[in-house]
Protein backbone atom coordinates (compact mmCIF):
# COMPACT_ATOMS: atom_id res chain seq x y z
CA UNK A 1 0.00 0.00 0.00
CA UNK A 2 1.54 3.53 0.53
CA UNK A 3 5.38 2.67 0.98
CA UNK A 4 7.54 3.64 3.34
CA UNK A 5 10.64 4.76 2.04
CA UNK A 6 13.63 3.98 3.93
CA UNK A 7 16.91 4.96 2.75
CA UNK A 8 20.53 2.97 3.32
CA UNK A 9 23.60 3.80 2.10
CA UNK A 10 25.18 1.97 -0.90
CA UNK A 11 23.91 1.02 -4.33
CA UNK A 12 22.51 -2.17 -5.78
CA UNK A 13 20.24 -3.42 -8.27
CA UNK A 14 16.95 -4.06 -7.96
CA UNK A 15 15.68 -7.10 -6.01
CA UNK A 16 12.38 -8.34 -4.35
CA UNK A 17 13.12 -9.96 -0.91
CA UNK A 18 10.76 -12.37 1.23
CA UNK A 19 11.72 -11.69 4.93
CA UNK A 20 9.83 -13.92 7.79
CA UNK A 21 6.92 -14.21 5.17
CA UNK A 22 6.42 -9.84 4.69
CA UNK A 23 7.23 -8.41 1.16
CA UNK A 24 9.84 -6.07 0.90
CA UNK A 25 10.69 -4.39 -2.37
CA UNK A 26 13.82 -2.26 -2.54
CA UNK A 27 14.40 0.00 -5.40
CA UNK A 28 17.05 1.60 -7.05
CA UNK A 29 17.18 5.30 -7.29
CA UNK A 30 20.57 6.78 -9.14
CA UNK A 31 20.40 10.27 -7.16
CA UNK A 32 23.83 10.03 -4.77
CA UNK A 33 24.06 6.49 -5.36
CA UNK A 34 21.07 5.72 -2.90
CA UNK A 35 19.12 2.82 -2.49
CA UNK A 36 15.53 3.17 -1.24
CA UNK A 37 13.59 0.67 0.30
CA UNK A 38 9.87 0.07 -0.43
CA UNK A 39 7.85 -1.47 2.40
CA UNK A 40 4.84 -1.86 1.44
CA UNK A 41 1.52 -3.97 3.66
CA UNK A 42 2.93 -6.83 5.39
CA UNK A 43 0.87 -10.28 3.70
CA UNK A 44 2.53 -12.60 6.56
CA UNK A 45 0.46 -15.57 5.70
CA UNK A 46 -1.43 -16.63 2.85
CA UNK A 47 -3.85 -19.55 2.64
CA UNK A 48 -6.60 -19.53 0.28
CA UNK A 49 -8.47 -20.90 -3.37
CA UNK A 50 -9.22 -18.27 -5.86
CA UNK A 51 -13.25 -18.37 -5.87
CA UNK A 52 -12.54 -20.41 -3.24
CA UNK A 53 -12.40 -20.07 0.89
CA UNK A 54 -9.24 -19.36 2.87
CA UNK A 55 -7.48 -16.42 4.74
CA UNK A 56 -4.94 -14.10 4.53
CA UNK A 57 -2.84 -12.53 7.49
CA UNK A 58 -1.60 -8.82 6.97
CA UNK A 59 -0.10 -6.16 9.16
CA UNK A 60 -1.65 -2.57 7.86
CA UNK A 61 1.70 0.02 7.94
CA UNK A 62 -0.04 3.14 6.48
CA UNK A 63 -3.85 4.50 6.53
CA UNK A 64 -3.90 3.27 2.52
CA UNK A 65 -3.33 -0.09 4.04
CA UNK A 66 -6.44 0.08 6.64
CA UNK A 67 -8.32 1.35 3.90
CA UNK A 68 -7.43 -1.48 1.50
CA UNK A 69 -8.33 -3.86 4.80
CA UNK A 70 -11.93 -1.74 4.80
CA UNK A 71 -12.19 -2.78 1.20
CA UNK A 72 -11.71 -6.29 1.95
CA UNK A 73 -13.31 -7.51 5.01
CA UNK A 74 -17.01 -7.72 3.99
CA UNK A 75 -20.32 -8.53 5.96
CA UNK A 76 -20.26 -12.55 6.82
CA UNK A 77 -16.47 -12.76 6.46
CA UNK A 78 -14.46 -13.32 9.82
CA UNK A 79 -11.84 -11.68 11.31
CA UNK A 80 -9.57 -12.59 14.26
CA UNK A 81 -6.88 -10.40 16.04
CA UNK A 82 -5.43 -9.31 19.27
CA UNK A 83 -8.23 -6.72 21.15
CA UNK A 84 -8.82 -5.41 25.12
CA UNK A 85 -11.91 -6.28 26.70
CA UNK A 86 -13.54 -5.42 30.09
CA UNK A 87 -13.95 -8.64 32.14
CA UNK A 88 -15.75 -9.24 35.44
CA UNK A 89 -14.33 -11.10 37.95
CA UNK A 90 -15.68 -12.32 41.40
CA UNK A 91 -13.47 -10.42 44.27
CA UNK A 92 -12.56 -11.71 47.81
CA UNK A 93 -15.19 -9.34 48.99
CA UNK A 94 -18.15 -11.34 46.90
CA UNK A 95 -18.52 -8.32 44.96
CA UNK A 96 -16.98 -7.59 40.95
CA UNK A 97 -14.04 -6.30 39.54
CA UNK A 98 -13.85 -4.92 35.90
CA UNK A 99 -10.33 -5.72 34.40
CA UNK A 100 -9.15 -4.84 30.75
CA UNK A 101 -7.69 -7.94 29.55
CA UNK A 102 -5.76 -8.81 26.32
CA UNK A 103 -7.51 -11.22 24.25
CA UNK A 104 -7.51 -13.53 20.78
CA UNK A 105 -11.04 -12.66 19.48
CA UNK A 106 -12.64 -13.77 16.10
CA UNK A 107 -15.88 -12.19 14.79
CA UNK A 108 -18.11 -13.01 11.95
CA UNK A 109 -18.46 -9.55 10.72
CA UNK A 110 -21.76 -7.94 10.84
CA UNK A 111 -20.59 -4.09 10.25
CA UNK A 112 -17.51 -2.27 9.83
CA UNK A 113 -16.34 1.04 10.09
CA UNK A 114 -13.09 3.04 8.70
CA UNK A 115 -12.02 6.09 10.88
CA UNK A 116 -9.96 7.96 8.13
CA UNK A 117 -8.37 10.79 11.05
CA UNK A 118 -8.23 8.30 13.46
CA UNK A 119 -6.43 5.52 11.06
CA UNK A 120 -8.34 2.74 13.06
CA UNK A 121 -10.66 -0.01 11.03
CA UNK A 122 -13.74 -0.85 13.73
CA UNK A 123 -14.85 -4.36 12.72
CA UNK A 124 -18.18 -5.41 14.72
CA UNK A 125 -19.66 -8.96 15.12
CA UNK A 126 -20.32 -12.14 17.23
CA UNK A 127 -17.47 -13.95 18.88
CA UNK A 128 -16.53 -17.37 17.11
CA UNK A 129 -13.72 -18.09 18.98
CA UNK A 130 -14.19 -19.71 22.30
CA UNK A 131 -12.75 -18.33 24.55
CA UNK A 132 -12.99 -18.48 29.04
CA UNK A 133 -13.71 -14.80 29.59
CA UNK A 134 -15.95 -14.15 26.23
CA UNK A 135 -19.07 -16.69 25.29
CA UNK A 136 -19.56 -17.60 21.84
CA UNK A 137 -22.19 -15.26 20.36
CA UNK A 138 -21.11 -12.17 22.64
CA UNK A 139 -21.09 -8.71 20.52
CA UNK A 140 -17.15 -7.36 20.15
CA UNK A 141 -15.83 -4.47 17.87
CA UNK A 142 -12.05 -5.41 16.86
CA UNK A 143 -10.27 -2.15 16.75
CA UNK A 144 -7.44 -2.62 14.24
CA UNK A 145 -4.82 0.54 13.85
CA UNK A 146 -1.41 0.60 12.59
CA UNK A 147 1.14 -2.43 12.62
CA UNK A 148 -1.66 -4.78 14.51
CA UNK A 149 -2.08 -8.50 12.66
CA UNK A 150 -4.81 -9.58 11.93
CA UNK A 151 -6.57 -12.38 10.22
CA UNK A 152 -9.46 -12.27 7.16
CA UNK A 153 -11.49 -15.24 6.33
CA UNK A 154 -13.60 -15.56 3.64
CA UNK A 155 -15.94 -18.48 2.24
CA UNK A 156 -15.30 -16.78 -1.34
CA UNK A 157 -12.62 -15.21 -2.37
CA UNK A 158 -13.72 -13.47 -5.74
CA UNK A 159 -11.36 -11.57 -8.04
CA UNK A 160 -12.09 -8.23 -6.81
CA UNK A 161 -11.10 -8.82 -3.20
CA UNK A 162 -7.76 -10.88 -4.74
CA UNK A 163 -6.42 -7.64 -6.93
CA UNK A 164 -7.05 -5.95 -3.63
CA UNK A 165 -4.69 -8.16 -2.25
CA UNK A 166 -2.25 -8.29 -4.67
CA UNK A 167 -2.61 -4.44 -4.58
CA UNK A 168 -1.08 -4.33 -1.28
CA UNK A 169 1.56 -5.86 -1.92
CA UNK A 170 2.67 -3.67 -5.11
CA UNK A 171 4.94 -0.73 -4.52
CA UNK A 172 4.37 0.43 -8.19
CA UNK A 173 1.01 0.91 -7.12
CA UNK A 174 1.38 4.33 -4.68
CA UNK A 175 1.01 7.51 -6.12
CA UNK A 176 2.97 9.45 -3.40
CA UNK A 177 2.22 13.12 -2.96
CA UNK A 178 2.55 16.07 -1.16
CA UNK A 179 0.20 18.98 -2.49
CA UNK A 180 0.71 22.46 -1.33
CA UNK A 181 -2.68 24.44 -2.22
CA UNK A 182 -2.50 28.05 -1.82
CA UNK A 183 -3.85 31.39 -2.97
CA UNK A 184 -3.00 34.56 -1.18
CA UNK A 185 -3.85 34.44 2.99
CA UNK A 186 -5.23 30.81 2.79
CA UNK A 187 -2.74 27.29 2.18
CA UNK A 188 -3.86 23.44 2.69
CA UNK A 189 -1.36 20.70 2.71
CA UNK A 190 -3.34 17.49 1.49
CA UNK A 191 -1.07 13.97 1.33
CA UNK A 192 -2.65 11.79 -1.38
CA UNK A 193 -1.93 8.06 -1.25
CA UNK A 194 -2.60 5.33 -4.25
CA UNK A 195 -6.43 5.11 -2.32
CA UNK A 196 -6.65 7.87 0.26
CA UNK A 197 -6.78 11.59 0.14
CA UNK A 198 -5.68 13.13 3.28
CA UNK A 199 -6.28 16.73 4.69
CA UNK A 200 -2.81 17.49 7.11
CA UNK A 201 -3.66 20.99 8.03
CA UNK A 202 -4.76 24.22 6.86
CA UNK A 203 -3.55 27.64 7.16
CA UNK A 204 -5.39 31.02 7.01
CA UNK A 205 -3.63 34.49 7.57
CA UNK A 206 -5.20 38.08 7.27
CA UNK A 207 -3.71 39.79 4.16
CA UNK A 208 -4.50 43.84 4.46
CA UNK A 209 -4.47 44.94 0.59
CA UNK A 210 -1.53 45.80 -1.14
CA UNK A 211 -2.24 49.02 -2.56
CA UNK A 212 -2.07 52.49 -0.60
CA UNK A 213 -0.60 53.19 2.48
CA UNK A 214 -1.20 49.62 3.66
CA UNK A 215 1.39 47.80 1.31
CA UNK A 216 3.90 47.59 4.61
CA UNK A 217 1.13 45.91 6.43
CA UNK A 218 0.73 43.70 3.07
CA UNK A 219 4.72 42.68 2.89
CA UNK A 220 4.63 41.71 6.65
CA UNK A 221 1.04 39.72 6.52
CA UNK A 222 2.60 37.88 3.73
CA UNK A 223 5.65 36.87 5.36
CA UNK A 224 4.17 35.82 8.17
CA UNK A 225 1.96 33.48 5.94
CA UNK A 226 4.40 32.13 4.34
CA UNK A 227 6.67 31.10 7.14
CA UNK A 228 3.64 29.45 8.63
CA UNK A 229 3.23 27.97 4.93
CA UNK A 230 6.94 26.45 5.41
CA UNK A 231 6.40 25.32 9.45
CA UNK A 232 3.92 23.09 7.80
CA UNK A 233 5.39 21.68 5.26
CA UNK A 234 8.19 20.65 7.11
CA UNK A 235 6.11 18.72 9.68
CA UNK A 236 4.17 17.22 6.91
CA UNK A 237 6.20 16.70 4.10
CA UNK A 238 8.39 13.83 4.18
CA UNK A 239 10.48 13.26 1.15
CA UNK A 240 11.16 9.59 2.85
CA UNK A 241 7.42 8.82 1.85
CA UNK A 242 6.48 11.19 -0.80
CA UNK A 243 7.81 11.28 -4.45
CA UNK A 244 7.07 15.02 -4.91
CA UNK A 245 5.69 17.89 -3.22
CA UNK A 246 3.61 20.17 -5.48
CA UNK A 247 3.29 23.90 -4.61
CA UNK A 248 0.29 25.17 -6.87
CA UNK A 249 -1.84 28.10 -6.92
CA UNK A 250 -3.87 30.72 -8.94
CA UNK A 251 -1.40 33.72 -10.11
CA UNK A 252 2.46 34.02 -8.60
CA UNK A 253 1.75 33.18 -4.98
CA UNK A 254 3.09 29.50 -5.58
CA UNK A 255 6.23 31.62 -7.41
CA UNK A 256 6.76 34.05 -4.57
CA UNK A 257 6.21 31.14 -1.84
CA UNK A 258 8.81 28.69 -3.60
CA UNK A 259 11.29 31.55 -3.54
CA UNK A 260 11.14 31.88 0.20
CA UNK A 261 11.20 27.94 0.96
CA UNK A 262 14.37 27.68 -0.57
CA UNK A 263 15.74 31.21 0.58
CA UNK A 264 15.09 29.72 4.02
CA UNK A 265 16.15 26.50 3.50
CA UNK A 266 19.69 27.69 2.61
CA UNK A 267 19.92 30.33 5.65
CA UNK A 268 18.42 27.63 7.67
CA UNK A 269 20.44 24.45 6.30
CA UNK A 270 17.08 22.60 6.02
CA UNK A 271 18.71 19.75 4.79
CA UNK A 272 15.45 17.60 3.72
CA UNK A 273 14.54 20.42 1.30
CA UNK A 274 17.79 21.42 0.15
CA UNK A 275 18.55 17.61 -0.77
CA UNK A 276 14.95 17.48 -2.55
CA UNK A 277 14.45 20.70 -4.09
CA UNK A 278 14.52 18.81 -7.41
CA UNK A 279 11.42 16.89 -6.64
CA UNK A 280 9.04 20.07 -5.62
CA UNK A 281 7.32 21.22 -8.17
CA UNK A 282 4.91 23.99 -9.32
CA UNK A 283 1.49 23.79 -10.90
CA UNK A 284 -1.03 26.25 -11.47
CA UNK A 285 -5.23 25.90 -9.71
CA UNK A 286 -7.61 28.11 -10.41
CA UNK A 287 -8.23 28.40 -6.11
CA UNK A 288 -5.96 27.30 -3.05
CA UNK A 289 -9.38 24.67 -2.35
CA UNK A 290 -9.38 20.85 -2.56
CA UNK A 291 -11.62 20.82 -5.22
CA UNK A 292 -8.36 22.36 -7.41
CA UNK A 293 -6.60 18.68 -6.78
CA UNK A 294 -7.83 17.53 -10.00
CA UNK A 295 -6.00 20.70 -11.95
CA UNK A 296 -2.71 19.52 -9.58
CA UNK A 297 -3.06 15.90 -10.80
CA UNK A 298 -3.84 16.66 -14.45
CA UNK A 299 -0.91 18.86 -14.75
CA UNK A 300 2.06 18.05 -17.25
CA UNK A 301 4.75 18.35 -14.93
CA UNK A 302 3.16 16.17 -12.05
CA UNK A 303 1.58 12.90 -13.92
CA UNK A 304 5.43 13.03 -15.52
CA UNK A 305 6.32 11.68 -11.63
CA UNK A 306 3.80 8.95 -10.95
CA UNK A 307 2.95 7.94 -14.53
CA UNK A 308 3.62 4.71 -13.72
CA UNK A 309 1.27 4.29 -10.57
CA UNK A 310 -2.36 3.04 -10.79
CA UNK A 311 -3.82 6.22 -8.93
CA UNK A 312 -2.28 8.01 -12.02
CA UNK A 313 -3.55 5.54 -14.99
CA UNK A 314 -7.16 6.36 -12.98
CA UNK A 315 -6.52 10.07 -13.49
CA UNK A 316 -6.20 9.54 -16.85
CA UNK A 317 -9.11 7.21 -17.44
CA UNK A 318 -11.22 10.05 -15.58
CA UNK A 319 -9.61 12.41 -18.02
CA UNK A 320 -10.42 10.87 -20.95
CA UNK A 321 -14.02 9.66 -20.05
CA UNK A 322 -14.50 13.30 -19.06
CA UNK A 323 -13.31 14.53 -22.99
CA UNK A 324 -15.38 11.95 -24.27
CA UNK A 325 -18.32 13.49 -22.48
CA UNK A 326 -18.09 16.52 -23.98
CA UNK A 327 -16.79 15.67 -27.50
CA UNK A 328 -18.75 12.58 -28.32
CA UNK A 329 -21.30 11.90 -25.70
CA UNK A 330 -22.74 9.09 -27.20
CA UNK A 331 -19.62 7.29 -26.57
CA UNK A 332 -19.44 8.13 -22.85
CA UNK A 333 -22.04 6.80 -20.18
CA UNK A 334 -22.75 6.68 -16.69
CA UNK A 335 -24.75 5.12 -14.19
CA UNK A 336 -26.14 1.75 -13.20
CA UNK A 337 -28.31 1.23 -15.96
CA UNK A 338 -27.08 3.02 -19.21
CA UNK A 339 -23.66 1.09 -18.34
CA UNK A 340 -25.39 -2.09 -17.81
CA UNK A 341 -27.17 -2.13 -21.40
CA UNK A 342 -23.86 -0.61 -23.19
CA UNK A 343 -22.19 -4.03 -21.39
CA UNK A 344 -24.96 -6.11 -22.63
CA UNK A 345 -23.95 -4.51 -26.27
CA UNK A 346 -20.80 -5.63 -25.83
CA UNK A 347 -19.87 -1.76 -25.95
CA UNK A 348 -17.49 -1.10 -23.30
CA UNK A 349 -13.98 -0.08 -23.80
CA UNK A 350 -13.51 1.31 -20.38
CA UNK A 351 -15.27 1.06 -16.91
CA UNK A 352 -14.57 3.29 -14.29
CA UNK A 353 -16.09 2.24 -10.92
CA UNK A 354 -15.88 3.04 -7.08
CA UNK A 355 -15.24 0.95 -4.43
CA UNK A 356 -18.07 1.78 -2.80
CA UNK A 357 -20.42 -0.70 -5.05
CA UNK A 358 -18.41 -3.34 -4.04
CA UNK A 359 -19.03 -2.76 -0.07
CA UNK A 360 -22.74 -3.77 -0.85
CA UNK A 361 -24.10 -5.83 2.08
CA UNK A 362 -26.21 -7.99 -0.25
CA UNK A 363 -23.98 -10.47 -1.67
CA UNK A 364 -25.41 -10.83 -5.30
CA UNK A 365 -25.36 -6.93 -5.94
CA UNK A 366 -21.82 -7.28 -4.87
CA UNK A 367 -21.43 -10.15 -6.86
CA UNK A 368 -22.93 -8.38 -9.77
CA UNK A 369 -20.47 -5.62 -9.97
CA UNK A 370 -17.26 -8.59 -9.49
CA UNK A 371 -19.06 -9.71 -12.70
CA UNK A 372 -18.75 -6.66 -14.88
CA UNK A 373 -15.19 -5.90 -14.05
CA UNK A 374 -14.55 -9.86 -14.89
CA UNK A 375 -16.52 -9.79 -18.17
CA UNK A 376 -15.48 -6.30 -19.21
CA UNK A 377 -11.80 -7.44 -19.14
CA UNK A 378 -12.44 -11.28 -20.53
CA UNK A 379 -13.52 -8.82 -23.74
CA UNK A 380 -10.54 -6.44 -23.71
CA UNK A 381 -11.62 -3.94 -22.10
CA UNK A 382 -9.82 -1.83 -19.13
CA UNK A 383 -11.56 -1.69 -15.57
CA UNK A 384 -10.65 0.56 -13.43
CA UNK A 385 -11.64 0.29 -9.39
CA UNK A 386 -11.57 3.87 -8.04
CA UNK A 387 -10.94 4.77 -4.05
CA UNK A 388 -14.01 6.57 -3.09
CA UNK A 389 -11.25 8.28 -0.40
CA UNK A 390 -9.25 9.36 -3.46
CA UNK A 391 -10.21 12.66 -5.47
CA UNK A 392 -10.54 11.03 -8.03
CA UNK A 393 -12.50 8.69 -6.83
CA UNK A 394 -14.88 11.68 -5.16
CA UNK A 395 -15.18 12.98 -8.93
CA UNK A 396 -16.59 9.77 -10.40
CA UNK A 397 -18.87 9.11 -7.33
CA UNK A 398 -20.69 12.46 -7.97
CA UNK A 399 -21.71 10.45 -11.10
CA UNK A 400 -23.26 7.43 -9.47
CA UNK A 401 -19.64 5.69 -9.33
CA UNK A 402 -20.07 3.96 -12.28
CA UNK A 403 -19.43 5.00 -15.46
CA UNK A 404 -17.65 3.66 -19.01
CA UNK A 405 -15.83 5.15 -22.31
CA UNK A 406 -17.33 2.83 -25.61
CA UNK A 407 -15.93 1.38 -28.66
CA UNK A 408 -18.57 3.07 -30.62
CA UNK A 409 -21.70 5.26 -30.30
CA UNK A 410 -24.72 4.38 -28.23
CA UNK A 411 -27.10 7.70 -28.99
CA UNK A 412 -30.14 5.81 -28.13
CA UNK A 413 -28.81 5.64 -24.17
CA UNK A 414 -29.95 8.23 -23.29
CA UNK A 415 -33.67 7.44 -24.19
CA UNK A 416 -33.48 5.04 -21.10
CA UNK A 417 -34.32 6.09 -17.95
CA UNK A 418 -31.61 6.02 -15.23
Amino acid sequence: MTPIWRRSRGAGKSTALKTRGSLIFTLQRVKRKEEIEVLTMKIVRKDLVPDGPGSVKMVPEEADDLWMAYNLVAEGDSVSAVTVRKVLREAASGGRDAERLKLKLEVKVEAVEYDKEGSVLRIRGKNILENEHVKIGAFHTLEIELCRPFVIRKDFWDSIALDLLHQASDPAASADLAVILMQEGLAHIFLIGRSVTTTRCRIEVSIPRKHGPAIAGYEKALKRFFENVLQAFQKHVDFKVVRCAVIASPGFTKDQFHHHLLLEAERRQLRSIIENKSRIVLAHTTSGYKHSLREVLDAPNVVSMIKDTKAAQEVRALKDFFSMLSNDPARACYGPKHVEVAHERMAIQTLLITDDLFRNSDVATRQKYVNLVNSVKDSGGNAHIFSSMHVSGEQLAQLSGIAAILRFPLPDLEDIEM
